[in-house]
């Protein structure tokens, strides 16, 4: 059995990539296009579902992401946590407002009640 590389992980993961930007619509500007492109190649990969109910290393990305803030996203980004690495040397800051301004136009999933049946 062949081991996958990490460019092989990248076209795995795009095909849920342009699943997932669909959902943020078709109008988005140059810098919002710039930012789907750049979360398809360097987030997607923990950040996206590479199939059906299979589960991703970080949260989907979506409007609501750090409570709507766009400063707390960036220091994410930019200094990473204990499970997601730092950007800071690899995304340039207009790279970095470019994927918080992708990441805008995402909409948050519909959280459903226990009881609430599905339509």
């Amino acid at each position: 059995m062949k081991m996958i590389v990490p460019a092989m992980l990248c076209a795995l993961a795009a095909p849920a990539a342009a699943v997932y930007a669909q959902t943020a619509g078709s109008e988005l500007n140059a810098t919002q296009s710039l930012g789907r492109q750049i979360f398809a190649q360097s987030c997607g990969v923990c950040h996206l579902a590479p199939s059906m109910n299979a589960k991703t290393y970080g949260p989907p990305l979506n409007k609501a992401s750090a409570a709507g803030n766009d400063e707390v996203m960036r220091a994410f980004i930019v200094n990473g946590t204990d499970r997601m690495p730092a950007f800071k040397y690899y995304l340039k800051p207009a790279e970095i407002d470019a994927i918080i301004a992708y990441a805008r136009t995402v909409p948050a999933p519909v959280v459903r009640a226990a009881n609430e049946p599905q339509k």
